[in-house]
């Protein structure tokens, strides 16, 4: 089985996407950015590819809200997948935590390690790079440096690292979701519970346009887990909402009727993102 995902080899989109797979044989197929994994999957290079969408710490990954609402055409979630997000401290084998001049890694990477940082490696250069992975890859490639990156243990073994301080992110709360998209919308089969997501598109703004809209689920009994709005790109002021539903469009009448409701009373244009088995919580 061909799948994609954002990577490189090591990020936590692999950690996740072998947690999603566990068990099965698969060809992990990395890409370099969200927008590649999508173009991907559309063009049937690969059937489906795994991408971040929120995290629980840093909010929602705009890149991928963007091309779910202006990529390419004819994609849906087919899964989601949340990881628990483990940040550790990998250098050369046999250095030492005061051995450390400089820490590379994603920028979102150190903000999550804050407290760590400042208690352990108060003076030491903090130094972006593309991924953690890529960090980890640069600190083990480059001998006779006194680096460390922060990254994934996946990545550690992947390239040669060793773990200096595990654990070392200041909330371990802090959780990815990913999700699963492809070009075939999941059958609703089995007792397990549901996830819907769309993109609600506002005809014209007016006043009490969103709050339309919600009635029309909060009427049904049908609860919202998460409401986020992002820029239509077509100038200041002018949204769409991106929605989670609790439930199943196809075997969830109320989910279907407000959804109904919201496109025949032409409160907003309503665009499918697909039905999809809750992802087990962290």
């Amino acid at each position: 089985m061909r799948v994609g995902y954002l990577g490189p080899p090591g990020t936590f989109c692999e950690e996740a996407l072998l947690t999603l797979f566990a068990g099965a044989e698969i060809d992990a197929t990395p890409y370099a950015s969200v927008a590649e994994c999508f173009d991907a999957v559309s063009s049937g290079e690969v059937p489906e590819a795994l991408v971040p969408i929120e995290n629980s710490i840093e909010g929602a990954v705009s890149t991928t809200l963007d091309q779910l609402a202006f990529g390419p055409r004819g994609l849906v979630i087919r899964a989601e997948v949340i990881l628990p997000v483990r940040q550790h401290l990998i250098g050369r084998p046999g250095m030492a935590l005061k051995d450390i001049r400089k820490v590379v890694s994603h920028p979102v990477a150190p903000a999550q390690c804050s407290r760590f940082l400042r208690r352990n490696l108060p003076d030491v250069e903090i130094a972006a790079a593309n991924s953690t992975a890529e960090a980890v890859r640069l600190v083990t490639a480059t001998p006779g440096e006194p680096w460390a990156a922060i990254g994934t243990l996946r990545a550690a073994d992947i390239y040669g690292g060793e773990v200096i301080a595990e654990d070392i992110e200041d909330n371990d709360r802090n959780s990815t979701r990913f999700i699963l998209i492809g070009t075939e919308p999941v059958p609703a089969e089995g007792p397990g519970r549901y996830r819907t997501s769309v993109v609600c598109m506002l005809g014209r703004d007016r006043p009490g346009a969103l709050l339309s809209i919600l009635q029309e689920f909060a009427m049904r009994a049908v609860n919202l887990s998460r409401l986020e709005s992002r820029p239509t790109k077509t100038g200041l002021g002018r949204y769409l909402f991106f929605i989670d539903i609790d439930g199943s469009m196809q075997r969830d009448l109320p989910v279907s009727a407000a959804i109904r409701a919201i496109e025949d009373q032409h409160l907003a244009r309503v665009i499918p993102l697909g039905s999809y088995p809750v992802g087990a919580p962290d």
